[in-house]
């Protein structure tokens, strides 16, 4: 049953990478976002786990200051004790300072495991945030290199020949405009032609009448 467990899960997982390879695929720079997202709240877990250690490592220094000060107190009572021949006071007062001297003891091994632990979580955290900070520089240069693509694929489609015609989409526009320039001035032309011609005529008509006199 185990076995059938774990095959499922096995088949189960692979599915999920291969769905999360085809997304890649699709849109890469989408999957980059969703890491680096994953990655800041990684990054934020242990920002407050650094935040915890600090606050451990003060109450770590709260606890032994204040049993090392009791140690001191009651190792004072015991030689006032001693010397005022009060026996059960003295013992008393000696085994508490006993109990005190190896609590101190224990929370200064504590304290100082825990600042030995603080300085390795804040140079981890300091890595995380460089290299988190590395993916987010390494994000501007992917999406500048992906907008300068989808740029030239986008202007290619415009430049290449996309109807199986021997010239380019701005070659079939500018035919156009030279159509159209044609007709426009072809027109110009024919209208104007009469207004010419009648002027011709009449400075032709004029040179004749000057000519025959």
């Amino acid at each position: 049953m185990a076995n059938v467990f774990k095959r499922l899960k096995d088949s189960i997982t692979a599915d999920l990478h291969e769905a999360l390879d085809q997304k890649e695929q699709k849109n890469p720079v989408a999957m980059l976002n969703q890491y680096l997202r994953e990655s800041e709240k990684e990054t934020e877990k242990v920002r407050k786990l650094l935040e915890r250690q600090y606050r451990l490592k003060d109450e770590f220094t709260r606890e032994y200051q204040q049993a090392q000060d009791m140690a001191d107190k009651r190792r004072r009572q015991s030689e006032i004790a001693e010397k005022a021949g009060e026996t059960d006071m003295y013992e008393f007062a000696l085994k508490e300072k006993q109990e005190y001297e190896a609590r101190a003891e224990r929370l200064q091994t504590a304290r100082r495991d825990s600042i030995e632990q603080l300085e390795a979580l804040e140079r981890k955290y300091e890595e995380m945030k460089h290299k988190l900070k590395d993916m987010h520089l390494k994000r501007m240069e992917l999406m500048g290199r992906e907008n300068t693509a989808r740029a030239h694929h986008r202007m290619n489609r415009v430049m290449e020949d996309t109807s199986d015609k021997p010239y380019s989409r701005f070659a079939e526009i500018d035919r156009y405009i030279d159509n159209l320039e044609y007709k426009v001035n072809s027109a110009y032309y024919h209208n104007t032609f009469d207004s010419k011609m009648a002027k011709i005529e009449k400075e032709w008509e004029t040179s004749g009448d000057v000519s025959a006199k």
